[in-house]
């Protein structure tokens, strides 16, 4: 490690110190990341379970284990191979209406989460979310336009990832002619991008239909899973994990990337051809997550912070964590949901209700560190 560090060259002063402690705490904490990185999906997959039995028609947990088995042995029989032994509805709820819903949810949480987390890193700000650039004000405004169109779900779906795709393209475009820092000059196009879409679906609100198209916007813009299908969930998977490949590779160069820029480039990163692809690696899970979902915020500014402070700053550690800390997260958010009213609490409020406590705990507790 000693010898690593000596062989940078032209490093600033103070620079070799930085990355001793860097990679003396990575070393020191790795006998404790294994253990938490064993116990993280564990955890998953018991509360990944335990949703199917989550619901106003109930079903057993033996049935639903066996309806879930069934499917997988029919799958990969072709047909050929299956088992019996309960009733139509009960594999209706459980395949057509639960899973989808799991899945996604568990899904949109691991994006929102590894998007937030990597958009701290490369911008080097904590308080940093998935929708910096305008993704999701973009995807907002997208839908909101396919419902005044009277568009169907998946016509919402697709202007909704759209949008959200063209909302950070025209960022970046503006950040390029910019002539200021190119952090700084993304972070601002990000906020006028971000209030223009926000204009623009405000507009679309004051011209909907009040008795119908403006109920649906609305609730759509709060977040839900409740209208959620299996071809929603194939809609998003592809973006998203599209997306996740490349952050998940490049996940020990964002940790050089949240150095100094001059520092990182004498290490021979290349700063900005980084940057973007994680920029629209970001943009593509953050879009196919708002297009089936709706705006759900939160999730991708406090998980981030709940991995670094269990796993430290490693993101060899905190992006894969952060993923499975946020799918666990978005399970259970789902879980509430549906059980704690009759009429079901769309996501965004309750992200909102868990997220900002527990952010502000985490600002007085750092607050307290730091004196």
């Amino acid at each position: 490690m000693e010898l690593f560090v000596k062989t940078i060259p032209l490093c600033p002063k103070g620079f070799y110190v930085r990355i001793h402690f860097i990679m003396k705490r990575v070393m020191d904490g790795r006998k404790s990341h294994r253990i938490g990185m064993l116990v993280l999906p564990i955890a998953f997959f018991v509360v990944f379970a335990l949703s199917f039995l989550v619901g106003r028609y109930p079903v057993s947990p033996i049935t639903a284990l066996k309806i879930l088995f069934s499917k997988v042995l029919s799958f990969f029989s072709m047909g050929r191979l299956s088992l019996s032994g309960w009733t139509g509805s009960e594999e209706a709820v459980v395949v057509n209406i639960r899973f989808p819903r799991i899945a996604a949810a568990s899904l949109i949480g691991a994006a929102l989460s590894v998007s937030g987390a990597s958009y701290q890193g490369i911008f080097r700000n904590p308080m940093v979310s998935p929708d910096l650039l305008g993704a999701s004000t973009g995807a907002g405004f997208g839908a909101a336009l396919a419902i005044l169109l009277g568009g169907g779900y998946f016509s919402i779906a697709l202007s909704s990832f759209s949008f959200g795709i063209v909302a950070v393209f025209l960022a970046v475009i503006v950040a390029k002619k910019s002539r200021i820092d190119s952090t700084l000059s993304l972070v601002l196009a990000g906020v006028m991008i971000s209030s223009l879409f926000s204009s623009g679906t405000s507009l679309v609100k004051l011209m909907a239909d009040t008795q119908d198209q403006l109920p649906a916007i609305t609730y759509w813009l709060m977040g839900s899973l409740a209208s959620v299908k299996m071809k929603d969930f194939v809609f998003a998977f592809f973006p998203i994990v599209l997306g996740l490949i490349p952050i998940l590779l490049l996940r020990w160069r964002i940790n050089l990337l949240t150095l100094n820029e001059d520092e990182a480039k004498s290490m021979g990163i290349e700063v900005k051809k980084i940057r973007m692809i994680v920029i629209i690696s970001s943009t593509l899970m953050t879009a196919g997550s708002v297009a089936i979902s709706g705006m759900i915020g939160w999730v991708g500014l406090v998980i981030p912070h709940f991995s670094r402070l269990i796993f430290g700053d490693d993101y060899s550690y905190t992006l894969p964590t952060s993923a499975l800390l946020g799918a666990t997260f978005m399970l259970l958010v789902d879980d509430l949901a549906r059980i704690i009213s009759t009429a079901e609490i769309p996501l965004g409020i309750l992200t909102s209700f868990v997220g900002a406590p527990v952010f502000l705990y985490l600002i007085i507790r750092g607050g307290r560190n730091e004196a």
